[in-house]
């Protein structure tokens, strides 16, 4: 019982943080954002987190980073086909911006992802070091180099 809720508690923390910075880069940068977006955020850190349960930390930062960008984009996808489309409730629209689907998700987003989820694996993964006791973060570079230390 007491692991379970320590499993709770980090998984919850861990949503929190997410959903606060994804809301926070969408008032940097878009100046608004909604409430549902802090859902989205939290669900994309977890996700892109989870990655240290299925891959070793042999992989590179780089192809952990073009997983947590397909990971985001496919959320933001799933999100927007509920929200905007099913709800109606109009809360972003990349119809104008090039290589769209359905204006919920566009290719240059996805680049942006690539580049901030190298931000949030890092936060992710000293977050569970230093509150949850889980190993010390390295990263490769480019595979079978040196770990890099951060």
């Amino acid at each position: 019982m007491k692991a379970a809720l320590k499993t709770l508690f980090k998984y919850l923390f861990l949503f929190l943080v997410g959903g606060t910075v994804y809301v926070i880069i969408e008032l940097v940068c878009r100046g608004r954002s909604h409430w549902t977006m802090a859902v989205v955020g939290g669900i994309c850190f977890i996700l892109c987190g989870l990655l240290n349960e299925v891959f070793t930390w042999e992989s590179t930062i780089w192809f952990q980073m073009l997983i947590c960008s397909l990971i985001i984009t496919a959320v933001e996808f799933i999100s927007g086909l509920i929200l905007n489309i099913h709800y109606g409730l109009a809360i972003w629209d990349y119809s104008n911006i090039p290589f769209n689907i359905l204006g919920q998700i566009c290719l240059p987003f996805t680049i942006l992802w690539f580049f901030i989820s190298a931000a949030a694996i890092i936060l992710d993964d000293y977050l569970r070091y230093w509150f949850f006791g889980e190993e010390k973060p390295h990263y490769r570079i480019k595979p079978g180099g040196t770990k890099c230390r951060m």
